[in-house]
């Protein structure tokens, strides 16, 4: 009942803007709050305050936009200003008065278990609604650990302030951190809470590789090209391999990383992610629930072979001296890499196998999708050359944004030599640089302005999240039940199992 006590429901739903004095369209221009919970953690400072200037620099957000951080240090509204100042001053590409933006933070010290804590917030919200003469859409992200999520909630929905003013006016949303949950059965748990409070509609679960300017660029890839199309299945795919490499190690996260592991941590949600967009059919429509759903269909036939030993088709590995990093058991068997193979139990893909690899303090850090293609035959080159030439495709990630797929060429001459060479494009090279920010923060970017404009494309479904669960954990099971060695490996080396 909080929220209720602070807002005028029958408002004012068209408005002219103070900072544009042009009459706005409501459904794209309403008045917008961004609650952050956890606002002094290192989400907040190093990725949403960087995203959310590049923004307002780019005059992308709402005219009327305002910003609360929600966290238990205490602080008045000028000096968690002072600490975004700070914050913005760091930030690459600053220019100009940069007080308009930090003008846009208040601040509410509060607990999240604390019942009176989201009171105050109510109130703040109330007078921002007041004075903007109209009910505002509140978008709730949380930027706290899962294990706050239960009490957050909860709180969040007692206090009324996750409820609309009316079904015109004033919609809310929240957007939720990966991990979503461990496993299946906590998966399933915090789609409950969420239930609670929001329709599927309103729930935005991030995960920030989605945002990512190659991956957003995948779908486009494949469905805009039409040359790609008769030649992406089984009878011309040899095998599709999704990699994210590392060369460091958990750099003082120990104590997060022993409970959670390199395939929670990454395979569940960066590489099947990458799987689905590179394996899912056609959505015939470029909407949010139509993609998503093709994604989620992908994950759901993706199976592994249990024939023969575990190793055969999920290798595990840990590096040396991971068991003496901080925060780390002494006899952990945690594994630090980890590589899959499955296969796609469809039509398209039935009999491709399906690699996925990641691991930490490996030769090279690189994060990319190798898809290769089966080498016809008869080949057109002289049989006495014996090539065996097969193209292949490399979508790479990180570091460098590129496209490369081999070809055989004939090599100049009088004679007839065939060689390999790479048609390549680069990001970098085709755009201008100032387009590119921090890939750090440039997901978050993306994704908040999404969540904003009610866009979902790039956020993940209860049904992907449910779908890579169910592949997921029968893995990890047999692992805890020792079914298949840890294989210990020397940093910069890659681990391989012997058989």
């Amino acid at each position: 009942m909080f929220l209720s006590k602070w807002i005028t429901r029958n408002t004012l739903l068209r408005y002219d803007s103070p900072m544009h004095g042009d009459r706005l369209n409501f459904k794209t221009h309403n008045p917008t709050v961004l609650a952050i919970f956890g606002a002094t953690g290192d989400l907040t400072r190093k990725k949403l305050i960087p995203a959310l200037f590049h923004l307002w620099q780019e005059k992308r957000l709402p005219p009327l936009f305002g910003i609360v951080g929600f966290s238990r240090r205490a602080h008045s509204d000028k000096e968690f200003q002072d600490y975004v100042s700070d914050i913005v001053k760091g930030i690459p590409g600053t220019f100009g008065d940069t007080a308009g933006f930090v003008s846009l933070f208040r601040y509410v010290q509060g607990l999240f278990e604390q019942g009176e804590s989201y009171e105050r917030l109510a109130e703040l919200l109330g007078r921002r609604d007041k004075e903007w003469r109209t009910c505002a859409n509140k978008l709730f992200y949380l930027a706290v650990p899962p294990q706050y999520y239960e009490t957050l909630m909860q709180n969040l929905a007692a206090s009324e302030l996750t409820k609309p003013c009316s079904a015109d006016e004033g919609w809310t949303r929240v957007i939720v951190e990966k991990p979503f949950g461990r496993d299946l059965a906590t998966a399933e748990a915090l789609d409950v809470l969420l239930g609670k409070l929001f329709k599927e509609e309103q729930i935005y679960r991030i995960d920030h590789y989605l945002g990512k300017e190659t991956v957003q660029n995948i779908l486009a890839f494949r469905f805009s090209n039409s040359f790609l199309e008769p030649a992406w299945d089984r009878r011309s795919i040899e095998s599709i391999h999704v990699r994210s490499m590392e060369s460091i190690g958990i750099e003082g996260r120990g104590e997060f990383y022993d409970g959670v592991g390199a395939l929670r941590d990454v395979g569940q949600n960066h590489l099947l992610q990458l799987l689905a967009l590179f394996t899912m059919e056609h959505p015939v429509q470029f909407t949010g629930d139509a993609i998503r759903k093709k994604r989620a269909e992908a994950l759901r036939a993706l199976r592994f072979v249990t024939r023969g030993k575990l190793p055969s088709f999920a290798m595990r590995g840990q590096y040396e001296g991971y068991r003496a990093e901080s925060g780390v058991a002494p006899s952990s068997s945690t594994e630090t890499y980890f590589s899959i193979r499955a296969f796609l139990d469809t039509p398209r893909w039935r009999g491709v196998p399906l690699y996925l690899e990641s691991g930490k303090k490996l030769p090279e850090a690189r994060a990319e999708v190798v898809v290769k293609f089966i080498h016809k035959t008869p080949c057109l080159c002289p049989p006495e050359l014996g090539i065996h030439f097969q193209n292949v495709l490399r979508y790479e990630i990180q570091p460098d944004e590129k496209i490369r797929i081999s070809f055989a060429v004939k090599k100049p001459g009088l004679g007839i030599t065939i060689e390999e060479k790479d048609f390549s494009f680069s990001y970098r090279d085709a755009y201008r640089k100032d387009e590119f920010i921090d890939p750090h923060v440039h997901p978050y970017r993306k994704l908040l302005l999404d969540a904003i404009e009610g866009n979902q494309t790039l956020f993940v479904s209860t049904d992907e999240i449910r779908a890579s669960w169910k592949f997921i954990d029968p893995i990890i099971e047999r692992w805890t039940k020792k079914k298949s060695p840890l294989v210990i490996y020397k940093s910069g080396t890659t681990p391989q199992y012997e058989s």
